[in-house]
């Protein structure tokens, strides 16, 4: 069995591994932040309480973490932004020299991943 101050480690490590990627995020559009965030949040709450009470008060991007876990919400900023990204998505890979079953099969997970982004309730 691990020790406990190994495991509480892990997720701290996790914690932050999270927030450097919300971070670059939030600077490079085609990476997410808020989802980062959001498992920074949740590994932070496993083992760094301090952490965990920072991002959910954070000015900018606490009230989304903090709707997501009280209600699994999204803002609908939120949805329209990731629903342009992946429709993007989708037409540069249209026009990629990708294989047929990729150019296919890529634009249909991301259309059900959108089909189940517009069905949270909204922040």
């Amino acid at each position: 069995m691990l020790p406990r101050l190994f495991i509480l480690l892990l997720w701290r490590l996790l914690a932050v591994v999270c927030v450097v990627l919300g971070i670059i995020g939030a600077f490079l559009p085609v990476m997410p932040t808020v989802v980062f965030l959001l498992v920074a949040a949740w590994a932070a709450g496993k083992g760094w309480p301090q952490l965990e009470v920072w991002l959910l008060t954070h000015p900018r991007h606490g009230a989304s973490i903090r709707a997501w876990r009280e209600r699994g919400a999204v803002p609908r900023r939120a949805k329209w932004a990731a629903s342009l990204m992946m429709a993007a998505s989708s037409l540069a890979l249209a026009l990629s020299p990708l294989a047929l079953g990729w150019r296919i099969g890529l634009p249909l997970g991301m259309g059900c991943v959108a089909l189940w982004l517009w069905q949270r309730p909204e922040a």
